[in-house]
């Protein structure tokens, strides 16, 4: 995206960080932002910003990981960490109910989307119980969700992919540009 934050671009007249917030913040009892660097930036969004607990930019598992410390500290009768990427700007209204039904229904660790045959294990929901194991695996070099989540009991909930995959994330600015002609298609069928 050319650098800067991804999650202040604009999509329809609105941050992407500001769509993510508006479509999670029903869903769960307290939203927080994880964000590496100086937090003043998302100063106007209302949302407790926290860095990561592992340094080095270790990516989307540290940001569970600092998800499940702030959320074990703050909220441990919770229970369960939801994550949403904010880079996703169609993500699923009731996604973390459905995860939750799941979780439910097979007594699991963690749950996470897919759509169309892909795992988004970043929208998805952790025990906030396995913060420890979390912890010793990243601190031991794992940094692949997938290797993570093989050592508990994982459940997939799928959701439909058409007319657009509520999972497409927008990486490049041709992604913003395909993300604008289905808010104007979506605007026209109103």
């Amino acid at each position: 995206m050319g650098g800067g934050d991804k999650c202040l671009r604009k999509l329809g007249g609105v941050t992407l960080l500001e769509r993510a917030i508006d479509r999670a913040r029903p869903q769960v009892g307290h939203l927080l932002l994880n964000a590496n660097g100086d937090p003043a930036r998302f100063a106007g969004f209302g949302l407790d910003v926290v860095v990561d607990v592992i340094e080095g930019f270790a990516g989307p598992l540290a940001g569970v990981l600092t998800g499940m410390v702030w959320a074990t500290t703050h909220r441990p009768d919770d229970g369960w960490l939801a994550t949403f990427p904010t880079d996703a700007p169609f993500f699923p209204t009731d996604l973390v109910t459905r995860l939750r039904m799941a979780a439910d229904a097979a007594n699991a660790d963690v749950i996470c989307a897919t759509s169309g045959g892909r795992a988004h294990p970043v929208f998805g929901l952790w025990r906030i119980s396995l913060a420890d194991d979390l912890a010793h695996a990243m601190r031991t070099g794992t940094r692949k969700i997938d290797l993570w989540t093989a050592r508990h009991k994982l459940v997939e909930v799928d959701f439909a992919s058409e007319p657009i995959d509520p999972f497409f994330n927008a990486n490049r600015p041709e992604d913003l540009e395909t993300a604008a002609q289905w808010l104007c298609n979506e605007a026209a069928q109103v």
